[in-house]
């Protein structure tokens, strides 16, 4: 029996970036999102009815604004527990990690990967990750990765 996902948990570097930090010379940081992984947030997410919800470990203006272009309203950053945070949130909206899609790249994302439903990762996450994972996307992390992760799900999910 299929169990319906609810919520897309998502990291941020090295899955919806590509990992790089990029630092001018007045310190400011830049990092790059991939449009079509935008698309899969912002319109294809809602139309499954599934909420995509960012939880990190790194706090940046850059993912707040981002997100919310996307309307992603649950934006978690400077994270050090992702679980508990998790925990928290399943609590409030009376659902289970049997209702939790997750997508991560690296050791951070491991105990989430673990409780979800399903899981996927780009295809340059670190080894430990893969091994967690019932999806390994053909791409790297900010390079669409999270896109074909949605689509999947949503064939999945039929």
């Amino acid at each position: 029996m299929k169990k319906k996902i609810k919520l897309l948990v998502l990291d941020v570097d090295g899955t919806l970036t590509d990992g790089k930090i990029y630092i001018g010379p007045e310190g400011e940081a830049v990092k790059a999102f991939d449009v079509k992984d935008g698309y899969a947030l912002a319109v294809l997410l809602p139309k499954m009815g599934i909420e995509p919800l960012v939880i990190t470990g790194r706090k940046s203006e850059i993912v707040g604004k981002r997100c919310l272009e996307l309307g992603i309203c649950r934006v978690f950053q400077g994270v050090a527990d992702k679980k508990k945070v998790l925990d928290d949130i399943l609590l409030e909206l009376g659902v289970g990690y049997e209702n939790v899609a997750c997508m991560g790249d690296d050791i951070p994302d491991l105990e989430l990967m673990k409780e979800a439903a399903v899981c996927g990762c780009p295809g340059d996450a670190v080894d430990a990750v893969k091994k967690e994972c019932q999806f390994i996307s053909g791409k790297k992390g900010g390079c669409g990765a999270v896109r074909e992760f949605v689509e999947w799900i949503r064939e999945r999910e039929r």
